[in-house]
């Protein structure tokens, strides 16, 4: 019998999560014991065992690679990472810049939402102003003070994984000026580390369904469907701009630059995106995103070792989209009129802050606050946002692994590597 494929497993959890959770909602019960709890514990068990090995599967991932590529490749390979990152969250931008424009979510028969609605966002206004107390665009420089930690022990345990990825980096690097036989030690062991690392996520990835299944069940159980029709143009807005995103202008870049087919690369990255999806967290995702770009798509891991963990820390295209996109709504659900100098200076604040604060709690809430205060709309909009939010962060977070992973076939194809997507899996 054949087994069904990994991908297809997910994509089944997600529907039956969904469709569980909505049926059930919060109060529903099994023998005297929430079915919310139930979904609870099996989301928090999948998270957990995938977060358990973030931390040495990164480490393990960049230090091998860094010791592998060397001095001056290590120096090509970051150039051209991080200029088709910052290339990729500006492209994003721009469509979602474009689509808020065209659709005015924010705006019911030309009048401003907010006049033509009531919806009470006080509460969440001020659990969000707590959160974010004493935020502002200080955290953008902050992130290269968080990239040299003074205990990367610590910094780890606190998931700022920029000082670990800095870190691992720089060890890496510096492995190949010792000297024999210490360098091929040290370059076998952590190897070593990282084949160790890849099988546990595969161990962990066995139990993917049910810990999907969770924690779609337990989002939907709170949400719904009828708490987004208030808002459902912004929603549609921001599902129309990142599908633009991820099946127009990355299918393009993985054609023109990557010389690839995008379908065949949707194929190989299912298991990742509907993760991705489900977790709505790219570092939670990082080790199945490696697992299928290697397997899948046939980067080495020389490449992937060093594009992916990156990526999972500083590119976030969908992220960026939606700051953009939702602090335009917000302005012309206040009626505020943004000119041509003030959308353009939200487009350089969203990409700027979808870099600097992404380690930090509340960060899309962080840089949207930072947006709306550079534009003069009142703060307390944010609280529209969290009505949909939940699900708008796991489609955004598909689209930043999918960023990702198109960027190390890129890459990969920029440095030769003309052996990709094997013909057997």
């Amino acid at each position: 019998m054949t087994k069904l494929a990994l991908h297809w497993q997910i994509l089944i959890a997600i529907g039956l999560g969904a469709a569980m959770g909505v049926w059930s909602g919060q109060d529903g019960a099994l023998f005297d014991v929430l079915l919310y709890d139930i979904y609870s514990f099996l989301g928090t068990l999948f998270l957990n065992a995938l977060k358990m090995i973030i931390v040495p599967l990164i480490a393990a991932s960049i230090i091998s690679g860094a010791a592998n590529l060397g001095g001056s490749n290590l120096g090509r390979m970051g150039g051209k990472t991080l200029l088709f990152y910052m290339s990729s969250s500006a492209v994003a931008i721009v469509l979602g810049l474009a689509v808020v424009n065209l659709i005015n979510p924010g705006l019911i028969d030309g009048a401003p939402l907010l006049e033509r609605i009531h919806l009470d966002v006080s509460e969440d206004s001020a659990a969000i102003a707590e959160r974010i107390e004493g935020r502002g665009g200080s955290d953008i420089v902050d992130v290269f003070i968080r990239m040299i930690p003074p205990n990367v022990v610590a910094a780890a345990a606190e998931g700022q994984m920029l000082g670990l990825i800095f870190f691992s980096l720089l060890f890496g690097a510096m492995i190949q000026r010792i000297d024999e036989p210490y360098r091929s030690t040290l370059a076998n062991f952590w190897q070593g580390v990282f084949l160790v690392m890849m099988d546990m996520t595969m161990l962990v990835m066995r139990f993917a369904p049910l810990g999907v299944f969770g924690l779609v069940a337990k989002t939907m159980a709170v949400t719904g469907f009828d708490v987004m029709l208030p808002l459902l143009w912004f929603f549609l807005t921001v599902l129309l701009a990142l599908a633009l995103h991820a099946f127009v202008a990355l299918p393009i870049a993985l054609s023109l630059l990557g010389r690839v087919n995008p379908v065949r690369h949707f194929q190989v990255m299912g298991p990742a995106l509907l993760t991705a999806f489900s977790t709505a967290s790219s570092s939670a995702t990082l080790p199945l995103t490696i697992e299928c770009v290697e397997k899948g798509a046939g980067v080495s891991q020389r490449t992937s070792s060093f594009v992916l963990p990156l990526g999972a820390t500083i590119n976030m295209d969908g992220t960026a989209l939606y700051e953009c996109v939702a602090a335009i709504f917000l302005a012309q659900a206040y009626g505020v009129d943004l000119s041509f100098a003030q959308q353009f200076m939200i487009v350089m604040i969203a990409l700027l802050t979808s870099i600097g604060v992404a380690g930090i709690p509340a960060a899309s809430l962080v840089a949207i606050s930072i947006i709306l205060a550079a534009v003069g709309v009142p703060l307390e909009g944010i609280g529209l946002l969290m009505v949909t939010d939940r699900i708008l962060d796991m489609l955004r977070t598909s689209v930043n692994v999918f960023s990702d992973s198109c960027c190390a076939v890129v890459i990969a194809r920029s440095e030769g590597e003309n052996e990709l997507y094997p013909p057997t899996q």
